[in-house]
């Protein structure tokens, strides 16, 4: 476990990144809403290169040729061990790259040097987030609520690792702080609604989960995850027929949505539609062969069917895939 408050441990873990650009990844988790971690034009005058050096680094970032960059930047920075700004701007390219790891030793070897600005230590808490670190991420996420309390991205955030912890009560505060300094955040709207389903407040969930989707249509790219939250719920209550208006929204919203496909086989399979049921599933295990429960859910329907065979191929899959996959939550 990396001890990424030792300053000088840092330093040696930051020094075999740098040398082993690429080594340490974490699956990359798409964030809508936030502040790009892309080098800004100031951040990119504060590094000490030259001309010819600052325009290959700009080019590198535009074209997403993230190694290079990496390693441009790792080289400058062993020459220059105490400009905060190359680590800073490392750290950013790291995260746009997916490298949450490097990403976090890079900036918390910059903090070494000097305080982090709060765009930096937002992306640090982002890092540590995506690495299913929520512990490190609390105590950054605090500090930047403090330092700029009209910013309603940390109670948010805030309010999702309080959720993910099961402090529901905790994670209600939060997020309705969010909304208060921003009444159009949408998600979290989404996030409150969710809350409220864990507290079993399931006509506030609706409540919030249909404000959610109000301004989700509104949006330039709507999110699939408003209606797939709602019509879920509306499954579990029963409702099936509305659940469908909902699910076939989050369906529109992205159609190739496996967690969409799922609610819709799950709706059809309490519907007694075996075929369409298991059309949807299939489509849902297609787009993500990581997925766990469409296989359980067409296991399911084969047994009853007395289609064993496969049926215990599913559950063989269901199980495998169980083992491997980590416990997830809506984005």
């Amino acid at each position: 476990m990396l001890l990424l408050k030792r300053s000088t441990f840092i330093g040696a873990v930051l020094l075999a990144v740098l040398c082993c650009a690429g080594l340490a990844t974490s699956q990359q988790v798409h964030l809508d809403d936030e502040p790009s971690a892309e080098p800004t034009a100031d951040a990119y005058q504060q590094l000490p290169l030259g001309d010819a050096e600052r325009a290959t680094l700009r080019e590198a970032v535009k074209s997403h040729d993230y190694a290079r960059a990496e390693t441009l930047l790792a080289g400058e920075s062993l020459r220059h061990p105490q400009v905060q700004a190359l680590l800073t701007t490392l750290g950013s390219i790291f995260f746009l790259d997916g490298k949450y790891l490097n990403c976090a030793v890079a900036l918390k070897k910059a903090e070494a040097l000097a305080a982090l600005p709060d765009r930096d230590r937002f992306t640090l808490a982002l890092s540590y987030i995506i690495m299913n670190h929520r512990d490190w991420a609390r105590p950054e996420l605090e500090r930047l609520a403090q330092s700029d309390p009209r910013n309603p991205l940390y109670p948010y955030w805030l309010g999702r690792i309080d959720y993910d912890a099961m402090k529901f009560k905790a994670a209600e505060a939060q997020l309705q702080q969010a909304l208060r300094l921003n009444p159009a955040f949408m998600k979290a709207y989404d996030n409150l609604g969710l809350t409220y389903e864990a507290l079993g407040q399931y006509d506030d969930a609706i409540r919030i989960y249909q404000q959610a989707i109000l301004m989700n249509r509104s949006g330039r790219l709507p999110s699939p995850w408003p209606p797939l939250n709602l019509g879920t719920l509306l499954v579990k209550l029963g409702r099936l027929g509305e659940a469908e208006i909902y699910l076939q929204e989050s369906l529109k919203d992205d159609p190739h949505f496996p967690k969409a496909h799922y609610q819709m086989g799950l709706l059809l399979e309490k519907e007694k539609k075996d075929d369409a049921a298991c059309q949807e599933l299939l489509e849902a295990a297609r787009n993500d062969p990581s997925y766990p429960e469409p296989h359980y859910l067409l296991g399911r329907i084969y047994t009853r069917r007395g289609d064993k065979p496969r049926a215990d191929a599913e559950w063989q899959a269901f199980q495998k895939l169980k083992q491997d996959s980590p416990q997830e939550r809506p984005h």
